[in-house]
């Protein structure tokens, strides 16, 4: 009866104690499979592993990476500051691959003379140049003149063994840490620049390499080997290192007559490496022209594979093969391309949308879907000659400049594809557009859609005149990263605030902000006041100063912040143009001051200002930015308390597009901008009353114009006066502004309603 009732009173939990015998059981015999004294079969003769699969490097027994392994693991370096110095705060920089020390893919440079500097360097530069990332030529003397778009480097001796070793020097000094691999080829070769760079994709940057022809030495070594150096070849970033040490000594030591020779003993002697033409499954594919050969004639297979190809005798005969290697590129392109289509469509069944799925064209991304109506994409119409969705708002404009080019291009494109489809048996010709519409997809790109008034002819002469619809896509390219000068925050910012009678209400609001988010923070923020007074209000000056209430306000800052000084500058002038003041800013300061015009609304943040001196690139790029404005309260709100959260300001405003106030701009850029509007106007003083900075920048200097919305730059409402003395074009948008800025289409639908609900009561 005990055992009865014993196991009664275990039974709840025995499935546990089951459970967890069989798991320690388990564990135990798995245990003591993994450390049986059985050999390991991967162990070698000494007891160590040997090298796994597939050629990988093995590790230490400490765990650190093994040889050749170095550059591919991350390594944390413990910070450490000396107590006896100073601290200092660190500049970082605000690009991830300058902070980690990546390198660029592929450096050239290209080794040309005195004689051939104004024709075969020339041609090498119109034919490849712009396919290299950076290219640089190298010379003994240097002619009088040196060819735009080029950048030369002049040694001051022909020599060829010091040209070889100073350039190599060069390189070394300037580039060693910059780039991962170097070609040098000289201005006799023509080299297709697509190829080199995708050879260079396909290799290891890890390794000692001297890639290129392959040539034996005259009386030397048969082991070893130097690279022509007129069909180019290729070093790696590890071994230039290594062979800066040794310039000196293989310039005293080797004696030879050809540079290439020379490099090569020098690599061989004191590095003991050879040149190669093929590493890793990649061959370095050459070809040797022949005299008075024709490009367009050579169909060897070995011709038409070839990275480099030498000599090239004459100019004429560089840019004859560079249009048939374009062309046998171009050729390859459109072949991947239809392999890929076919591919595409093969696939395209097996998919759970099958046939259905396919877009066309077929490899372009599908048409942009609009969730809601404020996605659609919206079509513009367009004739030959008219456009009728015009920039500035317009309902009609004509058609010209880059918008005509597109549609005559269009149109000529449209009318191929057509006679290659229906060739021979019938022969279009456009008779005209009857109707036209584009529009821009992100997705995708340019989408066009032709009604086409054509005439038809067949092979016995017969015609008819027939409409035809066509759709045409200009699909987006690959993206390009566009390089820019290297920038840091650490510029200083020089605010420049014109002031009217009419601002007056505003200028404590944003001199309170200024002191908050700069003075208080010490940003590297200077401001200037541009006081603008009305000739009647300057003759009364003396008695009743408009602007003494504001520069009572600055006296008080100056006393708070005893180290701030805020200056300001006074002008009379009816008619209060934005060009004439900056242009007496702009001579009461350094050429190399970083300006920001803004406005007495503007409320400035730190977070705007670093925004100011990273977009703005001295004689390279001016930042207009796009300012958030706030709509009116009393529509929006109507009585009812406002949004005071900062993260629901973005709800109650719009990006004025019409505003063009705010600018970021180097004092050096705007006076040369504004010494060549000089030269146009003539002394017509008259024309900049209807001008802005932005006009200047724009039509008179040849800077990239960063137009940009900026969410840190927020406004609050306030009607603007529109001084009808300006120009048509700006008083009209000003208007615009004010009109835009009131509120949104929903609560002036809203505020309308209201309106009609009272006074149908």
């Amino acid at each position: 009866m005990r055992l009865a009732a014993l196991l009664a009173a275990l039974r709840p939990v025995l499935p546990l104690v089951l459970g967890l015998s069989l798991g320690c059981s388990l564990s135990l015999l798995r245990a003591s499979w993994s450390h049986g004294g059985g050999e390991d079969p991967c162990l070698g003769a000494a007891g160590r592993a040997g090298p796994p699969a597939g050629g990988a490097q093995p590790e230490a027994e400490d765990g650190r990476p093994g040889q050749g392994h170095e550059d591919f693991r991350p390594r944390i370096v413990p910070y450490y500051r000396d107590p006896n110095k100073p601290y200092k705060k660190v500049l970082r920089t605000r690009y991830i691959q300058t902070e980690l020390g990546f390198h660029e893919r592929l450096f050239v440079a290209v080794l040309t003379s005195k004689a051939t500097l104004n024709t075969l360097a020339v041609a090498v530069n119109k034919t490849v140049a712009h396919h290299f990332p950076r290219l640089l030529y190298f010379t003994g003397l240097r002619s009088a003149k040196v060819p735009h778009g080029m950048v030369l480097v002049a040694h001051g001796d022909e020599r060829p063994i010091w040209l070889m070793y100073e350039t190599m020097y060069y390189i070394h000094q300037h580039f060693g840490s910059d780039y991962d691999w170097f070609y040098i080829m000289q201005d006799d070769t023509y080299a297709q620049a697509e190829q080199v760079k995708a050879l260079v994709t396909h290799l290891s940057i890890n390794q000692d390499v001297y890639l290129g022809r392959a040539e034996e030495f005259i009386g030397g070594d048969e082991q070893a080997r130097y690279c022509h150096g007129g069909f180019g070849y290729l070093l790696s970033r590890s071994l230039l290192l290594k062979l800066h040490p040794h310039l000196d000594s293989c310039r005293n030591e080797i004696l030879s007559v050809r540079p290439d020779e020379w490099l090569g003993r020098c690599i061989i002697d004191f590095l003991g490496i050879s040149c190669i033409s093929q590493l890793q499954g990649q061959h370095y594919h050459t070809y040797e022209l022949a005299k008075n050969a024709e490009p367009e004639k050579e169909e060897e297979e070995e011709f038409q594979a070839a990275l480099a190809v030498h000599p090239v005798s004459d100019v004429t005969l560089m840019y004859r093969l560079h249009k048939h290697f374009s062309r046998i590129q171009l050729e390859r392109a459109y072949q991947e391309i239809q392999e890929l289509q076919m591919q595409i469509r093969n696939l395209t069944s097996l998919t759970p949308a099958g046939e259905a799925g396919l877009t066309w064209p077929v490899g372009i991304n599908a048409p942009f879907l609009p969730k809601t109506r404020f996605e659609v994409i919206s079509w513009d119409y367009f004739t030959e000659q008219y456009l009728f969705s015009c920039p500035d708002g317009s309902p009609k404009c004509e058609l010209s400049g880059a918008s005509k080019a597109d549609v005559s291009d269009i149109i000529e494109s449209a009318l191929e594809q057509l006679n290659s489809r229906y060739q021979p048996s019938l022969r279009f010709s456009k008779r005209q557009l009857l109707n036209g519409y584009r529009r821009f997809d992100p997705t995708r790109g340019m989408e066009y859609t032709l009604d086409l008034l054509l005439e038809a002819v067949t092979q016995k002469g017969h015609s008819h005149i027939l409409v035809k619809r066509v759709s045409l896509v200009r699909p987006l390219s690959k993206v390009e990263i566009i390089p820019m000068p290297y920038v840091t925050e650490a510029t200083r910012v020089q605010l420049v605030l014109p002031l009217t009678v009419q601002d007056l209400d505003f200028v404590a609001n944003f001199l309170d902000m200024y002191a908050m988010n700069t003075l208080d923070t010490h940003d590297n923020a200077l401001l200037t006041l541009l006081f603008i007074y009305h000739p009647y209000d300057a003759q009364r000056v003396s008695q009743v100063d408009v602007f003494a209430g504001v520069k009572t306000m600055v006296a008080e800052l100056e006393k708070r912040y005893a180290e701030v000084k805020i200056p300001w500058i006074s002008v009379k002038t009816e008619v209060p143009s934005q060009v004439k003041l900056m242009d007496i800013v702009s001579k009461k300061h350094p050429v190399d001051t970083l300006f920001f015009l803004a406005s007495v609304w503007t409320e400035i943040n730190m977070e705007f200002l670093n925004r100011c001196r990273m977009n703005t690139i001295s004689n390279w790029q001016v930042f207009f930015p796009v300012h958030f404005q706030e709509f009116n309260p009393a529509l929006v709100y109507r009585g009812e308390q406002t949004a005071s959260s900062s993260t629901d300001f973005l709800r109650d405003g719009h990006f004025d597009r019409h505003s063009f106030a705010e600018a970021c701009f180097y004092n050096s850029d705007y006076m040369t901008a504004r010494t060549k509007l000089a030269a146009d106007i003539l002394d017509r003083d008259e024309v900049l009353e209807g001008m802005e900075v932005f006009d200047v920048f724009l039509h008179y200097s040849g800077l990239h114009l960063f137009r940009a919305v900026e969410p840190g730059l927020v406004q609050k409402y306030a009607l603007r006066s529109c001084n009808p003395r300006l120009s048509e074009e700006l008083y009209h948008r000003c208007v615009l502004s004010n009109l835009e800025g009131l509120a949104s289409r929903s609560h002036l639908a809203m505020a309308l309603f209201e309106q009609e609900q009272a006074n149908s009561t």
